[in-house]
């Protein structure tokens, strides 16, 4: 399925971005050009072929997080205006609230 200029813009804007004519259509050629790869890809006969340790569902195995915490050079009072529980409580940001919150 390409994609469209009309895509491009949809996505754009959902972003909060503005794109001229000129790089939306260059978009639109980058984005189709690279489905049309993976659609070649997609062709490609796999069969008999290991796939790869790692990949897939299960994720990467990751070692278990062992060790004494790290000690900071401050108490973690004097890095933040305010801590609770030893997280650090930040303002909600403005572009992060429903008009209701405002």
């Amino acid at each position: 399925m390409p994609v469209t200029l009309a895509d491009v813009r949809h996505i754009a804007a959902l972003a909060r971005l503005g794109i001229s004519e000129e790089r939306g259509q260059t978009l639109v050629a980058e984005l189709n050009s690279i489905l049309a790869h993976m659609d070649v890809l997609s062709r490609v006969d796999t069969d008999g072929v290991e796939p790869a340790v790692g990949i897939g569902a299960a994720g990467t195995p990751l070692r278990s997080d062992e060790g004494p915490p790290i000690p900071l050079a401050r108490p973690i009072a004097e890095l933040a205006p305010r801590v609770q529980d030893g997280f650090f409580l930040v303002p909600r940001l403005s572009t992060h609230e429903s008009a209701e919150e405002s």
